[in-house]
């Protein structure tokens, strides 16, 4: 048991800095935005893919209506709320925004 907790601690704090690094490059190249954008665009493509993952992309796409800010939408995905733990919950999402 202990094993396990271990390696969810481990794995929970790798996709944490995986997120805060996201944060930094967002705030540091903007234009990284359409990256994110890009994924929206793909993965909205795809014919099956988890409704939880769907849920994500509506949620991401209701922050890129809200504002283009990039100040705003990385407090809104850092947000402990329902939208920043859902779009925290899929890391794909962010592909390419992090070297």
């Amino acid at each position: 048991m202990r094993r396990v907790q271990r390696n969810q601690r481990a794995s929970s704090r790798r996709h944490s800095n995986f997120i805060h690094q996201v944060i930094e490059n967002l705030k540091a190249d903007p234009r990284k935005l359409d990256t994110i954008r890009r994924n929206l665009d793909e993965y909205r493509q795809q014919q099956f893919l988890k409704r939880g993952f769907l849920l994500a992309i509506e949620r991401f796409d209701w922050v890129f209506e809200a504002t283009n800010d990039v100040d705003q939408i990385c407090e809104q995905i850092m947000a402990d709320d329902y939208i920043g733990n859902r779009l925290r919950r899929y890391p794909l999402l962010f592909k390419g925004v992090v070297n």
